[in-house]
């Protein structure tokens, strides 16, 4: 578990992944949901919803030392520009960021910011839509091929895991369901567009690379967490 909070989040200190790192994808989610959740609530309690919903942001990007927004910038610039599929991974794996990821990267933190600016605060809600989007990482990981040789999602990747990896998912679902079920019906939906958006960024990335990078996976989980985030403000 502390190697998964060491890769996705600035907390855990260092550590190498391995195999069963992804296992514990949707409980790191889960947490880090609930603490930016909270912070979102506690903050809307005492200021103006625009404030409480940049807290929120930033809180998230903070936490996550910006490893999701990175993969939508790369994505961004991999995906949507038009190219070959082996230009497209050298894109993708090229530091510096393009217009498309660029705009990509915008277009997503003004949703959200609007979405947590105008929602009403849940806690529940955020630790749901987080674990679902970690959750649908590791569904990706399973179902799709991987595009690269190497890379650093290969740390990741045994095939002697996958019971493993098949009980984390249907755990992670199972988990982001009963806690959105703690707002409602509206809650459960806004997950369902969570597992949509994340599903959405893995069958563009299955038409344009044949597979998925560790770029499309953090794009596919910020993508869905906003949808998410979308159908939870449309109330």
């Amino acid at each position: 578990m502390r190697r998964a909070f060491a890769f996705l989040t600035i907390l855990g200190g260092s550590a190498d992944p391995t195999p069963t790192t992804f296992a514990w994808f949707p409980l790191v989610g889960a947490v880090l949901g609930l603490v930016v959740g909270a912070l979102w609530w506690l903050t809307a309690r005492h200021g103006a919803p625009l404030l409480a919903g940049a807290v929120a942001l930033l809180a998230d990007l903070a936490l996550t030392g910006l490893l999701h927004v990175d993969g939508l910038a790369d994505a961004g610039d991999g995906l949507l520009a038009p190219m070959t599929r082996e230009r497209r991974l050298a894109v993708m794996a090229d530091p510096a960021i393009g217009a498309f990821g660029a705009v990509s990267v915008v277009a997503v933190l003004l949703v959200r910011l609007a979405a947590f600016s105008s929602a009403r605060p849940a806690p529940f809600i955020v630790a749901a839509l987080w674990c679902a989007s970690r959750t649908s990482m590791v569904a990706i990981s399973q179902i799709m091929p991987y595009a690269r040789e190497g890379g650093i999602v290969s740390a990741f990747l045994s095939r002697r895991h996958r019971v493993v990896l098949g009980a984390s998912i249907a755990v992670g679902l199972a988990g982001s369901v009963a806690l959105a079920a703690r707002c409602g019906l509206h809650g459960v939906l806004s997950v369902f567009g969570a597992l949509l958006g994340a599903a959405l960024v893995a069958a563009l990335a299955a038409r344009r690379l044949g597979g998925y990078t560790g770029d499309v996976l953090g794009a596919s989980g910020v993508v869905g967490e906003t949808l998410g985030l979308v159908l939870w403000a449309l109330r």
